[in-house]
């Protein structure tokens, strides 16, 4: 039994770390996972294409999981299934602050349920929801990510409530989009919950912004704060407000994002592309994630 799914990455508009509220959007760059099952053999193992010493445990408990609640002989017509393997390919560099994790097991839990046969068994937000219980569990995330992980499986842009893991707000946005991404990682269960608390205040007006469908200047208002958070250079932003209103350090960061149009943007693209590491121009993503 083999499975096949790709999730976007997603940008910031929201972090959820001072105030359990987030928003986020998909943009056009994926994780694939591939899932294969079996009845022989316990156990469930897992690997990332390109990084061999890569941490699997979040890609693995989504296959438990899925396999937990749809895996047995009553849905797949054989005996239980009992172990399997699952493979992520990724655009998305990890700990970049673009939602790996949230795309890496949006995909598996899709992938997992494709192999099964059983993607219409679940909701799309309940997929997302299954892979936040799965990146809870292993300690991979700080507040849960229902943010990233809604916009990654949806697509669009969603406002969410990562306490009891319900979307708010989602609407389908047309943005180009422009990624920066320094060679730093940052992992989001290492931020400084403490300080990110004491710009609640500016989140609360983020969050109304973005319920108003102002995602643009909701990310700008959320980037200048984070970064001062954070302890991000806010330089990127400043490059960037000449030219767009929406830009922000995207979840922990490092990397930044900026939406606006595409002329608009290659004059950001040239400032930061004075930045050591990488920037891509690319789209927001409408339809989330799919099986491949």
């Amino acid at each position: 039994m083999e499975g096949k799914a790709a999730a976007p990455a997603a940008g910031t508009v929201l972090n959820a770390l001072a105030t359990h509220r987030g928003s986020a959007f998909a943009i056009d760059e994926y994780t694939t996972a591939t899932v294969e099952l079996t009845t022989e053999t316990e156990g469930v193992t897992g690997e990332v294409a390109g990084a061999p010493d890569a941490d699997t445990r979040l890609i693995e408990r989504c296959v438990e999981y899925v396999i937990d609640a749809h895996g047995g002989p009553q849905h797949v017509g054989v005996p239980s299934v009992s172990g399997g393997h699952v493979r992520t390919e990724s655009d998305v560099p990890m700990a970049s602050g673009l939602k790996s994790s949230s795309a890496a097991a949006n995909a598996t839990v899709m992938a997992t349920l494709d192999a099964l046969d059983a993607t219409d068994r679940m909701s799309r937000e309940d997929m997302a929801r299954l892979g936040v219980m799965a990146a809870r569990d292993v300690g991979v995330t700080a507040t849960g990510a229902f943010d990233d992980a809604s916009a990654s499986m949806l697509g669009g842009v969603t406002v969410t409530d990562n306490d009891d893991d319900t979307v708010l707000a989602r609407e389908t946005v047309d943005w180009d989009v422009l990624v920066w991404t320094p060679p730093e990682r940052s992992f989001s269960a290492d931020a400084d919950m403490n300080r990110c608390r004491l710009v609640a205040p500016v989140a609360r007006l983020v969050e109304d912004l973005a319920l108003d469908g102002d995602y643009q200047r909701a990310m700008t208002v959320n980037g200048l704060a984070f970064c001062a958070a954070l302890g991000f250079d806010s330089d990127p932003v400043l490059d960037a407000l000449p030219h767009v209103e929406g830009v922000s350090l995207s979840g922990t960061g490092p990397s930044f994002t900026a939406v606006g149009d595409r002329e608009a943007l290659e004059a950001v693209r040239d400032a930061w592309d004075d930045r050591p590491g990488r920037t891509l121009l690319t789209t927001t993503q409408t339809e989330g994630t799919q099986t491949a």
